[in-house]
């Protein structure tokens, strides 16, 4: 052969394999999956949901943490053995209402753990509970690696406690975590701890329970709203809000002092978010990711203009459920060990699949049991799908002891004033005296003291803070625990003070008397007379909220609603 012929072979055969190599790494093909090299990574395809789950169960486990967090630090003052709301008390009466037997019956009433556990010493299990779910959601935390089992503890530890919680608990978000919770049992495999385990793919039927659950959230935030009070169609409800609401927080005074139709722009934000976004769930992959993303930034904002526990970050769980691989791949690394590389990895093989895997014993039960779940959740969507419709719906409301799926909404109805209890202690000997002094007894964070700047404390929750919240615009008969703290700080009880920021007779005998007064608060204008006095709230004197009481007048009082009576302060050692 001719040397300029066995050239011109060799062009057209590089020619060859070019145009050979170009259609195998065209888009179309599986290798395009594959790095072309190492400054063009390739990216992930759309329809699966690995890194998906990885996300979802560490936010879970985020919640889980701060949820036990606050129960391991509150518990013991709110429901333990002297607490103001005794757990022990309550199953006791539970256990009368089903002739003192504590079999099916009462285990349906009041699903818990503790039912199980000596009751001589209830702090300590309360602490036990929390601490295995701090432990335990510490490590789906860190490690991002979860099983069925390890999910359903934490499920069930957390059910244990707002089973017991009573008005403590009583806040919608605790139902919510127990839905959230639950379904995250179903995106774990049985037992393997592995944050990709390769047989066991995201279930759609999970993902869309996720989906259902943050559309029943919103939806229901929305239409309680505009069912509940006028101020929401008229579009004046955020005129209030930020002043009014449980516990403000810095950003909320500045917040309140917006334009009118800032408020208004925001308050139709709100009616569009709650009331149409939900919808683009069902309506294809780009508007789904549209909603995700739309309602995380909704949360954040909220979460930026108060302190709302771990609501909002809690809401934000179920929204990532709109996400899959492709789009969440830039929150991951694109090493050679990464996550990432590895979802690339089984993205090729399966593409490249020319056959289906066989199907295994394991795959079908987890099939029949994702099924399972499916038609569960819907069954019990009856009542809430009912509830939704409905012009006399009811917000924050379960229909199952095991709150599985529950009804959602918030603000409801604006309050236009804020008020508060104040309480004060006077170691004067006559609570009528002219010269007797009163001294306040400050919150951790709900408004007492004018100068004391809003607090921010968001995700964590003080459960105290927030019932005296409530408890302001109802009365003390209404809220017997009031009496019962009360009691507790005319002794100077020291778990009942770890609730307070500030004990104003600390390192002195208790108070001879406490009473509670009623007191009107609103912002102080920024720039304004009292703002430059440094105040942040600006209060008035309504009338007394429950007269001086001494501890001896509460004897009678404690020994009827079977409370412990605490020890008088003469029997006290001061340091």
């Amino acid at each position: 052969m001719r040397p300029d012929s066995l050239v011109m072979a060799a062009f057209t055969g590089f020619l060859r394999k070019r145009n050979v190599g170009g259609a195998e790494h065209s888009p179309a093909s599986p290798s395009s999956l594959a790095r072309d090299s190492a400054d063009s990574p390739a990216p992930l395809l759309t329809g699966t949901f690995w890194l998906t789950r990885v996300v979802l169960l560490r936010a879970l486990a985020f919640i889980y943490f701060v949820a036990f967090l606050v129960a391991f630090n509150q518990n013991k003052a709110l429901i333990g053995d002297r607490g103001l709301l005794p757990c022990r008390l309550f199953l006791k009466n539970v256990q009368e209402y089903f002739q003192g037997s504590t079999g099916w019956s009462a285990w349906t009433y009041t699903p818990t753990i503790l039912w199980l556990l000596d009751w001589s010493n209830m702090n300590f299990n309360l602490d036990l509970l929390a601490l295995l779910g701090l432990g335990l959601s510490s490590f789906v935390l860190v490690t991002g690696c979860a099983n069925m089992i390890l999910m359903a503890a934490l499920w069930a530890l957390y059910m244990s406690l707002v089973n017991v919680g009573q008005i403590w608990y009583s806040f919608g978000w605790e139902s919510q975590l127990l839905e959230t919770g639950f379904l995250g049992i179903f995106l774990c495999p049985l037992w393997t701890l592995s944050r990709l385990p390769k047989h066991t793919p995201t279930s759609q039927i999970v993902l869309w329970a996720f989906r259902w659950l943050i559309f029943r959230i919103m939806l229901g935030a929305g239409l309680i709203k505009v069912r509940g009070d006028k101020c929401w169609l008229d579009l004046t409800c955020m005129d209030f809000h930020y002043e009014t609401q449980p516990v403000p927080n810095p950003m909320a005074y500045y917040l309140h002092r917006s334009p009118w139709w800032f408020h208004r722009f925001e308050t139709l934000s709100n009616h569009f978010l709650e009331l149409l976004v939900p919808f683009f769930l069902f309506l294809g992959r780009r508007l789904c990711i549209l909603h995700g993303v739309l309602q995380i930034l909704f949360q954040v904002v909220l979460i930026i203009s108060g302190n709302l526990s771990f609501l909002n970050w809690l809401t934000i769980v179920p929204s990532l459920a709109c996400f899959d691989d492709a789009a969440l791949g830039f929150l991951f690394p694109s090493g050679s060990r990464g996550l990432k590389k590895q979802v690339l990895e089984m993205q090729r093989e399966n593409t490249q699949r020319v056959q289906p895997n066989p199907r295994h014993i394991g795959c079908l039960v987890r099939q029949a049991v994702n099924i399972s779940l499916g038609i569960l959740v819907a069954w019990l969507s009856v009542p809430v799908v009912i509830n939704l419709l409905s012009s006399r719906q009811v917000m924050n409301t379960s229909f199952n002891p095991l709150r599985i799926v529950n009804t959602y909404g918030a603000f409801g109805s604006i309050t236009k004033e804020r008020t508060e209890v104040i309480l004060q202690g006077t170691a004067s000997p006559n609570a009528s005296a002219p010269d007797a002094v009163w001294e306040d007894y400050e919150f951790k964070c709900k408004p007492g003291d004018p100068w004391r700047r809003p607090c921010l404390i968001s995700p964590y929750h003080y459960r105290l803070d927030w019932l005296m919240w409530f408890a302001a615009f109802q009365t003390y008969e209404q809220n017997e625990w009031i009496i019962h703290l009360t009691g507790k700080l005319l002794a100077g009880d020291a778990e009942a003070l770890s609730l307070l920021a500030l004990n104003p007779f600390e390192g002195r005998t208790p108070p001879r008397w406490i009473r509670g007064e009623h007191y009107r608060y609103k912002f102080s204008l920024p720039g304004g007379r009292h703002a430059a006095q440094d105040k942040w709230w600006i209060r008035k004197r309504i009338g007394p909220y429950f007269p001086p009481l001494r501890l001896e007048d509460l004897k009678e009082y404690f020994k009827t609603r079977k409370w412990l009576l605490p020890e008088p302060p003469s029997k006290h050692t001061l340091k």
